[in-house]
């Protein structure tokens, strides 16, 4: 790595360096193709490609060959913004009004059960552990979510069927939306916690009562995106026509709740949720969209890799953070799984092996911090501040990195013994 450093120092390439750091389309180029190919690495030695992603990224920024300078990724947090509006419209079209009423109440419970443990015992062990309150909910409302890609790839790969998996993919499918809610209330409740002068003015009360209020007018404006989509889709048969009227209705839905410090988390995961209950015909809308997401989602991971400090890491307490957050979410998720199967007719095997399947966290979790980042409630906060956001990175791109690398083998192994795979293998 020292090699690379004094290569990185020559006059060629610190010229060619100051010559394109500030240019976003060699930017978006260079991450882009530097971060396939750490992907394609990734999946050669059977890890996934997210975690190719994410080296790319730690690789290409600040802590090793300072190839994207600062500035420039404070220029690229509107991909951010673009990507996790993208994920959450996915989300709401998971809320089909038919597969809520199939799932019945019990994945419901499973699922905001798991997710509110997972967030109760996280923020009380790092607290205790050291960790401001503030940071510590908002780290508990993180750690709430779980990435679902991991688990329905090996689903598929298995060819698992029967009520375990129904179960499943039940509680996956509905897992990131109750945490964006959660999140949302937390992070509303920690803003004036965060501002001395807002606390001065601000209680809990106050923070709960703006919460709901930003999720109501979130969720107005969303719910107002969707029927305008469908109304302007409806007869459209030409995939581009759809496709301008739906991209530019979201980054129009995302645009006016980051203007009214809104959640547009919430605000597109109802967008999405409006547009697949309103209509059969506006399923066609989500597969048109879907093609150009790969390098946004790639994009989201490889910046997420740039904001990975190492010298933050390498420092004991990071560390110990870290996994004291892996642990405590692990047993919280696992808890709220056990808790509601011994109060309700739950299946043996989902009792025992489904908080298993829930280990992995990827997507949603980074791009919650992200949007903690660059958010203009915090633009303006002290150095204190910016110093436990950065605590809060580090910790969460901690877990999501161990999380990619042995997830999926215990999601793996949670699947074939809940499914009853094992014979046979």
């Amino acid at each position: 790595m020292e090699f690379l450093s004094g290569f990185m120092k020559t006059d060629f390439i610190v010229r060619l360096t100051d010559f394109f750091s500030d240019h976003i389309l060699f930017n978006l180029g260079l991450l882009l193709i530097v971060g396939y190919f750490f992907g394609k690495l990734a999946q050669l030695v059977r890890l996934p490609a997210i975690t190719g992603y994410i080296v790319a990224g730690v690789i290409m920024g600040q802590s090793f060959l300072h190839l994207v300078n600062h500035r420039m990724q404070i220029t690229l947090n509107s991909v951010t913004e673009i990507a996790l509006s993208l994920i959450a419209l996915n989300i709401g079209a998971e809320f089909k009004w038919s597969k809520v009423r199939k799932v019945g109440g019990q994945i419901l419970l499973l699922t905001v059960f798991e997710a509110v443990c997972a967030f109760i015992l996280v923020t009380m062990v790092l607290n205790l552990a050291g960790i401001a309150l503030q940071y510590a909910l908002i780290l508990g409302s993180i750690s709430a979510a779980t990435a679902p890609a991991a688990t329905v790839v090996i689903i598929k790969q298995l060819r698992a069927r029967g009520s375990f998996v129904d179960f499943l993919y039940g509680v996956v499918a509905f897992d990131d939306a109750v945490c964006v809610i959660l999140f949302s209330v937390v992070f509303s409740v920690v803003v004036p916690m965060l501002s001395p002068q807002a606390a001065l003015h601000s209680g809990i009360l106050t923070g709960l009562a703006h919460a709901f209020r930003e999720l109501f007018f979130a969720a107005l404006i969303g719910f107002v995106s969707g029927v305008v989509i469908s109304w302007m889709c409806r007869n459209k048969y030409r995939k581009n026509e759809i496709l301008i009227i739906s991209i530019s209705v979201v980054l129009l839905c995302t645009s006016l709740n980051i203007a009214f410090n809104l959640s547009p988390l919430i605000a597109n995961m109802v967008l999405g949720m409006t547009l697949v209950n309103l209509s059969g015909a506006n399923a066609r809308i989500f597969s048109i969209i879907e093609p150009i997401t790969p390098p946004l989602f790639a994009l989201f991971f490889i910046l997420a890799g740039l904001e990975l400090d190492i010298e933050v890491i390498l420092k004991g307490s990071v560390v110990v953070f870290g996994i004291l957050y892996i642990i405590s979410r692990f047993l919280g998720k696992l808890s709220g799984i056990y808790l509601v199967s011994l109060l309700n007719q739950i299946p043996r095997e989902v009792k025992k092996y489904l908080g298993l399947c829930l280990f992995p966290q990827a997507g949603v979790a980074i791009g919650l911090v992200l949007f903690i980042k660059s958010s203009p409630l915090l633009l303006s906060a002290g150095p204190e501040v910016k110093t436990g956001l950065d605590l809060i990175l580090n910790i969460v791109l901690i877990s999501v990195f161990i999380n990619e690398l042995v997830g999926p083998s215990i999601s793996r192994a949670g699947i074939v013994r809940g499914a009853d795979l094992r014979k046979g293998r």
